[in-house]
């Protein structure tokens, strides 16, 4: 499997494509891993050599104890790029896959040339949402996590067709890190990268939802658009996980804008 060695931890990805074409790196959202995109990927890979991490603590990436920063998982990403000698590459990342593209956006501005930021926000508060979540993983473990995370992730109509890439993520959500998930809560408690905003350079779209639980449009993806230097919105009638309620309404989103 391919792993690449940051600071004593192994962080999985994959790297599929042809070498010449412009790379494109996928950052899942909590609770999940690099699967979150296969629907995708098929459609992507005859444009762009695709990139897919799993976020420490997640998938087969290594789960350290104690709490994670926005800044260090993000800079675990562009480790993973440094190590494939991937020097620039578009980015798109979901949830708290848009909270690192955000911050890579912002502080790693040369390397990215677009970058696509899907139901995702510069500040997830109340901060006590994620102190609970932390302390519901720490205290029932992830079945109770994947419980809630039906409802919270997809729009009613995906789970009354019984989609069965719901039940899928479900079981990924179960079988994530402990330790992982709730690192991550921290960082995303503790996060506020409005004033990072103005400081993004790259071509940006702004994928997401009125119907997005977690994350609606308003007070989070219209932050991004306001604060983001001539940022692009894609309105996509879907619950949270976007590129799983609307698959290809979000795919043609990105490919468009990408080309």
């Amino acid at each position: 499997m391919p792993f690449v060695n940051v600071d004593g931890r192994r962080l999985f990805y994959r790297l599929e494509g042809n070498d010449d074409r412009p790379v494109l790196v996928l950052v899942h959202s909590l609770g999940v891993d690099h699967n979150l995109w296969d629907r995708q990927v098929q459609d992507w890979l005859p444009h762009f050599r695709v990139l897919r991490c799993d976020l420490r603590g997640h998938g087969a990436s290594d789960a350290p104890a104690g709490d994670y920063t926005i800044e260090a998982l993000a800079r675990d990403v562009l480790a993973v790029a440094d190590a494939l000698e991937i020097r620039q590459f578009h980015y798109c990342g979901l949830s708290i896959g848009g909270f690192l593209g955000q911050w890579i956006g912002a502080n790693a501005a040369p390397r990215v040339q677009r970058l696509i930021l899907a139901n995702t926000s510069p500040c997830a508060s109340p901060a006590s949402n994620w102190e609970a979540r932390r302390q519901m993983a720490l205290s029932q473990g992830m079945s109770a996590i994947a419980d809630a995370f039906v409802g919270r992730s997809f729009h009613p109509d995906t789970v009354a067709r019984q989609d069965p890439r719901v039940a899928s993520l479900r079981r990924t959500v179960q079988g994530t890190s402990v330790a992982g998930y709730a690192g991550c809560c921290v960082a995303i408690r503790d996060m506020d990268q409005t004033a990072l905003l103005k400081s993004i350079t790259a071509p940006t779209l702004v994928v997401g939802s009125d119907q997005d639980v977690p994350l609606p449009w308003q007070g989070h993806s219209d932050v991004l658009m306001r604060e983001i230097p001539n940022a692009r919105a894609a309105k996509l009638p879907t619950g949270h996980l976007s590129n799983i309620d609307a698959p290809d309404l979000f795919t043609a989103a990105v490919l468009e804008f990408l080309r």
